[in-house]
C-alpha cells in the first residue's frame, strides 16, 4: 500500500508546478447510485465479517485466538468507517441538474485514512499472531510490522494534508509516495521471514493457507498504489476515473479484511488441531471441542488424554467422524461446530 496519496479530485498536468486537491468529482446520477450501492455493499460485508469473526473466535485454542481478535477490530472499525463514508455520500452530495455535487465540506479520502491508520497494523498483528516466531524476537516482530504499516499510513496522509492545501507540486507529490514506499518494504520482508520460520513447525495444508494469505494481502496492497500512480498521466478530473478509484478502493478493503480474515481464521482452526494432537489434551480448558473446516471434521483429543494420530488432526480435507479407535471406551469428543 505504498505511495499512499490522493488521486480522487482534479489533478493538473504532470509538468505544472502545483496540484490541488480541493474538490471531490461530481458524478451523474447513475455513477452516484452505482457509488452508493458499492458503500452499502462493502459496509453490510464488513459487518458479515465482524460477526463471523466474533462468533467463531471461540473455535480456537488460547493460543491462536488473538488472530481473530485482531480480525474482529478489523472488520468493526472498517464498517464504522465504512458507516461515515456512506453517510459523507448520502449528505455530502446535492443533486444540481443533471449531477451529484459534492458539498465544499464533504470529506471521504481522509476517512479512509483513519480506518487505514488503525486497521493496517492490526493486519499485521493477524498474520503474525498464526506465525511461528521465536519467543525472543516476537516482540520486536509484531511492534516493527506495525510500526512500518502505520508509517506508511501516516507519511500517505502527510502527502494528503499537503496536495489538500493545494500547496503540492507533481514533486512534492512523488517525494511523499517514496517516503511511504521506504515504510512499505519492510512489510514484505516481515512476511517472508514469518513464512520462512513458520513452514517447518506446521502440516503442509496449514503451510499453504498461510501462503495464499500473505499472498493475498499483499497483492492488494498492489492494488493502491497503481490506483494512485494512473491518474498522474491520465488525469483524475473525469468522472469515470474517480468512480474507478472508490470501486478499486472498497473491493481492495473488503478482500483485504473479509478475505485476509477468512484465510487467517482458517489457519488458526488448523493449528488449533495440530496443538491438539500434540499435547494429548493436556490442557483442557485451552481446546475446543470438535473443529470442523468446510464440513470435514478434525478429530480432536479425548477426555482422558487419548488422541487420534497427528497426521489425521493435520489433514484439512479429512472427512467425517473420527475413528473408533481415536477414542477410549468412556472418552467423548466435545462438540464445537463452525
Amino acid at each position: 500500500m505504498p505511495l499512499m496519496v490522493p488521486m480522487t479530485d482534479s489533478v493538473r498536468a504532470v509538468g505544472e508546478s502545483t496540484t490541488s486537491f480541493t474538490q471531490l468529482t461530481s458524478f451523474t446520477t447513475w455513477e452516484y447510485q452505482l457509488l452508493l450501492y458499492t458503500f452499502i455493499v462493502t459496509t453490510f460485508a464488513l459487518l458479515a465479517g465482524w460477526v463471523y469473526s466474533l462468533a467463531t473466535r471461540e473455535e480456537l485454542s488460547k493460543r491462536w485466538r488473538p488472530a481473530a481478535v485482531a480480525s474482529t477490530l478489523i472488520c468493526l472499525v472498517a464498517f464504522l468507517s465504512y458507516v461515515a463514508i456512506t453517510l459523507e455520500l448520502i449528505f455530502g452530495y446535492r443533486h444540481q441538474g443533471d449531477l451529484w455535487v459534492p458539498k465544499p465540506e464533504t470529506v471521504i479520502t481522509q476517512l479512509r485514512y483513519i480506518d487505514w491508520t488503525v486497521t493496517v497494523p492490526l493486519l499485521m498483528v493477524e498474520f503474525l499472531a498464526v506465525s511461528t516466531i521465536a519467543v525472543g524476537r516476537s516482540v520486536w516482530l509484531r511492534f516493527g510490522a506495525m510500526a512500518s504499516a502505520f508509517l506508511m499510513i501516516l507519511t500517505g496522509f502527510f502527502g494528503v494534508i499537503a496536495v489538500g492545501s493545494g500547496s503540492a507540486g507533481t514533486a512534492e507529490l512523488l517525494i511523499w509516495g517514496a517516503i511511504s514506499t521506504v515504510f512499505f518494504i519492510p512489510l514484505y520482508v516481515i512476511f517472508l521471514g514469518a513464512l520462512r520460520s513458520t513452514r517447518p513447525t506446521v502440516s503442509a495444508a496449514t503451510y499453504t493457507s498461510l501462503r495464499n494469505a500473505a499472498i493475498l494481502l499483499l497483492s492488494v496492497f498492489g492494488v493502491y498504489p497503481i490506483v494512485y500512480l494512473i491518474p498522474l498521466w491520465a488525469g483524475a478530473g473525469n468522472r469515470g476515473w474517480a468512480l474507478t478509484v472508490q470501486l478499486a478502493f472498497s473491493a481492495a478493503d473488503v478482500t483485504a479484511k473479509v478475505g485476509f480474515g477468512a484465510l487467517v481464521h482458517k489457519v488458526a482452526k488448523l493449528r488449533t488441531a495440530e496443538d491438539a494432537a500434540t499435547q494429548s489434551g493436556s490442557m483442557p480448558d485451552t481446546f475446543p471441542g470438535q473443529v470442523f473446516l468446510a464440513g470435514n471434521l478434525l478429530s480432536m483429543p479425548a477426555a482422558d488424554g487419548v488422541t487420534d494420530t497427528a497426521a489425521e488432526l493435520a489433514g484439512a480435507t479429512r472427512a467425517s467422524a473420527p475413528t473408533a479407535a481415536g477414542r477410549t471406551a468412556n472418552g467423548e469428543h466435545r462438540s464445537a461446530q463452525m
